[in-house]
């Protein structure tokens, strides 16, 4: 046992450092409770300290993300809604150039029809040029990375074993039943390329199908002073099945869906320039009556491959992950006039001030408004696709600040009932250095 001493009084400085201990015990508790988290720096938990600050590095960048996609979706509302407009001018111009196909309309009807037409193609320019945040959308200047095409026309209305050899007057349909075509038959083929219309007008002859396409084209050209660059030509795959259609900008080869025989008619010059934007062949007989079957199934020529210019690849990045390279790409096809067919680049417009030629300009507004819906489509599923991005951003920044949460916050139950534990603790502390600061005093009396 140690005797009464003075100078160095160990009990309270065994309990001061209990106090010190207890204080400091009580200041930990107390900053949790007060904070609400059990890990308020690293010398509290260094391992957890990392994973919980890395998690919430991660929450940050999902959160983000969610701004991202929904900044996406609404640029895509935007293209959007300048796409809508223009299918909903193209179904008015459809049915304006089936009015003006209609005889009862006189030339002069058919000029106040063309310029109502002209002014909804310039507002289909308008709309193309829409922006989001000054950026341009649906102008061209955003298309995926391709290589230029060609304009590509299939029809699978005709016999399967149809081929660019085929005569005019052994022609079928689908089902091998003979279109009825005879040699002293005239056949009239239109189309329309930069905005004018080319038509002419043959006797049936010996002529095979392919003749009859290019030599229309040729002589429609010539006569309009044209030249012959834009002629089309008949393509019949000969994979075994004749099925394929060509190659799209992206270098896929395209076959037909049932991978049958297809007759295919592709322009021969590439690029929006030298487009068919529409096709239309029809038959009758010296008599100049209509060859209605033959005419059905020779008016089935619809695109499969659209004439474009190649492009580097400008597709719109939305930044959807928390590493690099984590993105969806989109790229938005040029909605301008030209581009759908309706417009040359030196401004002509479609024509529709004569009979024939507001009956070639329906399948050129058929074509357009397939385009125009394609686009509407891809702009819809991408729509759709960041719907579901943010509702799994959403999701994915819960589930980390739930495991964050087990990490870093604290059981406010548990804090409360260790800090009430350390704050009797630290009186007791206090009660019983003040009791052997006491004892060194007893010494007095033995000086007495």
């Amino acid at each position: 046992m140690a005797g009464m001493v003075v100078k160095n009084n160990m009990s309270a400085i065994n309990t001061l450092n209990t106090l010190n201990k207890n204080h400091g015990a009580l200041s930990k508790s107390l900053q949790k409770v007060s904070s609400g988290m059990k890990i308020n720096s690293a010398a509290d938990d260094a391992s957890g300290y990392a994973i919980s600050e890395r998690m919430r590095v991660q929450i940050r960048s999902l959160d983000q993300d969610n701004k991202n996609t929904q900044n996406g979706s609404a640029l895509m509302k935007v293209a959007e809604g300048a796409v809508q407009s223009t299918v909903d001018i193209l179904k008015t111009l459809k049915e304006k150039v089936i009015n003006a196909a209609n005889d009862t309309n006189t030339d002069s009807d058919r000029s106040q029809i063309q310029k109502e037409l002209n002014q909804s193609i310039d507002q289909i320019n308008d709309n193309a040029n829409v922006t989001y945040n000054g950026k341009y959308l649906v102008d061209g200047t955003h298309n995926a990375k391709g290589t230029v095409t060609a304009s590509h026309l299939t029809n699978q209305s005709l016999a399967t074993d149809t081929s660019a050899t085929t005569k005019m007057t052994q022609l079928a349909n689908r089902v091998g039943d003979s279109l009825h075509i005879n040699s002293d038959d005239n056949v009239t083929v239109s189309f329309v390329n930069e905005g004018k219309t080319y038509t002419t007008t043959m006797k049936v002859g010996s002529n095979t199908i392919a003749q009859v396409l290019s030599n229309a084209t040729t002589y429609a050209h010539s006569a309009a002073g044209g030249s012959a660059a834009s002629t089309v030509g008949v393509s019949i795959a000969s994979d075994g099945y004749g099925s394929t259609i060509g190659t799209d900008k992206f270098g896929k080869v395209l076959t037909t869906a049932d991978k049958t025989n297809a007759v295919t008619v592709k322009a021969t010059g590439t690029g929006v320039g030298n487009q068919i934007a529409g096709l239309t062949i029809s038959i009758t007989d010296r008599n100049g009556n209509i060859n209605k079957s033959a005419n059905a199934a020779l008016d089935a020529f619809n695109e499969t491959i659209r004439a474009e210019q190649a492009s580097d690849d400008n597709s719109i990045v939305l930044q959807t992950g928390t590493k690099a390279n984590q993105a969806i790409k989109i790229g938005l096809t040029d909605m301008r006039a030209q581009a759908l067919g309706l417009q040359g680049a030196n401004g002509d417009t479609l024509n529709i001030e004569t009979q024939k030629n507001a009956n070639a300009a329906i399948n050129v507004l058929d074509n357009a408004i397939q385009k125009a819906l394609d686009q509407q489509t891809t702009i819809g599923a991408i729509e759709s696709r960041l719907e579901y991005t943010s509702t799994n951003l959403t999701t994915a920044s819960e589930n980390v600040q739930a495991s964050e949460s087990t990490i870093r916050d604290a059981d406010m139950a548990k804090e409360m009932t260790e800090y009430t534990k350390n704050n009797v603790l630290l009186q007791a502390a206090q009660s019983m250095l003040a009791q052997a600061n006491q004892n060194s005093s007893s010494v007095l009396s033995l000086l007495q």
